[in-house]
């Protein structure tokens, strides 16, 4: 099984748009690209969407591999197809990790969701999200926080995962 990003971090942004990448998502990252060797640098994609999307979402290599045979999969034409390649290849470029483990986010990207000063990474598999902090705790923090609300202070959300069959 691929490794997965886990946790959440804060980092400082510099003025040409330098951002350090945690050091467990490196780890994620170079294991899930087939061309790294060491010396070299890591593939990743960043997919920013449309206007309505608010942060930018980094798939590895092998996971962006995974949603580019699903799409092959879909039928040539569907509206769901076509709303897929729009986001997924029109809506994304391909970059690199530098040698010191930071990512250079272009001026466009960075004005697309509000980055000045930090930018908050959290999980989300086998990908993760950069957001500007304040926009990420009034959205998406915000949200999963009704959502947890909706259950008993008691609850085990482990509970909501599906039966895996055995055998």
């Amino acid at each position: 099984m691929a490794r997965r990003f886990r946790g959440s971090d804060t980092f400082k942004v510099d003025a040409k748009g330098r951002v350090s990448i945690p050091a467990p998502f490196r780890r994620v990252i170079e294991a899930s690209d087939p061309d790294w060797r060491e010396g070299l640098r890591p593939n990743i994609v960043i997919v920013y969407g449309d206007d309505r999307q608010s942060w930018l979402e980094v798939y590895t290599m092998r996971a962006i591999e995974e949603i580019d045979e699903q799409i092959e999969d879909m039928q040539r034409g569907s509206p769901e197809r076509l709303m897929l390649e729009e986001r997924m290849y029109g809506q994304s470029l391909e970059a690199q990790i530098d040698e010191d483990g930071r990512l250079v986010l272009s001026q466009r990207l960075r004005e697309k969701i509000g980055l000045t000063s930090e930018a908050f990474f959290i999980s989300a598999g086998d990908y993760f999200k950069i957001w500007k902090p304040e926009t990420y705790e009034e959205t998406a923090g915000s949200r999963s926080r009704k959502l947890a609300d909706q259950y008993p202070e008691d609850f085990d959300p482990r509970s909501l995962l599906p039966q895996r069959s055995r055998g």
